[in-house]
Formats: structure tokens, C-alpha cells, sequence
């Protein structure tokens, strides 16, 4: 499995982005996929999930009602829209993948992951 993930960038406090994952390798149909996210100094957290199967969805707080995870089937990508953001959004952000219909919150748990993509709020 590959996971490349992109869309990035640097956005001003109450802008958005959309981060996109695209995946190859495997069809998807019984994963879940994930995104984390890392700050400076900071271990990875969870942001939000999905699961392949269902579409069925899991947020952290921190992003709940600003961030939507979704998944186009046709290009097996996983979407993260991000509005709304803060300065606290700061940091890498990675997608991550693993065969099983546990949406997990914890990294350890993901088998497959894509590189990290930037994204920086400014206040």
C-alpha cells in the first residue's frame, strides 16, 4: 500500500484547505484511513477517520464541526477539508491506512502511512 498525500500550504487564521490522500496498491473497500497530524515537539495526534466500507466517521474535539473527512471511490483518495483554521492547526499532517473496520484513534494501530504534508496558520 501507498499512501501520497498533498495539498498543504500556508493559510491565514479562518482559511481553509482540503488535504487529499491518495492511495494505491490495494482497493480500499475493508480499511480505514486516517488522518494525524504532528506539531513541533508534540507527539501525533488523531484528527479524523474514516472507514471505507460505510463512510462511517470519527473527529478529534479539537477539529469537530471545522474539519470533514471524506473518501471518493473512483480515485481511491481520501479527503480532509480543513475550515475554519487556527494557529493551533499548525503542523505536519500525515494519512495513514490499515485493514480493519476499527476506527481507531490511536497511530500505533495504522500499518501504512504517507508522507507528511505542511500546513501553517497564521495569526
Amino acid at each position: 500500500v501507498q499512501l501520497q498525500a498533498s495539498g498543504g500550504g500556508v493559510v491565514q487564521a479562518g482559511g481553509s484547505l482540503r488535504l487529499s490522500c491518495a492511495g494505491s496498491g490495494r482497493t480500499f473497500s475493508r480499511y480505514v484511513m486516517a488522518w494525524f497530524r504532528q506539531a513541533p515537539g508534540k507527539e501525533r495526534e488523531f484528527v479524523a477517520g474514516i472507514r471505507w466500507s460505510d463512510s462511517t466517521t470519527n473527529y478529534a474535539d479539537s477539529v469537530k464541526g471545522r474539519f470533514t473527512i471524506s473518501r471518493d471511490n473512483a480515485k481511491n483518495t481520501v479527503n480532509l477539508q480543513m475550515n475554519s483554521l487556527k494557529p493551533e492547526d499548525t503542523a505536519v499532517y500525515y494519512c495513514a491506512a490499515d485493514e480493519s473496520i476499527l476506527l481507531s484513534t490511536k497511530s500505533r494501530t495504522y500499518a501504512y502511512w504517507g508522507q507528511g504534508t505542511q500546513v501553517t496558520v497564521s495569526s
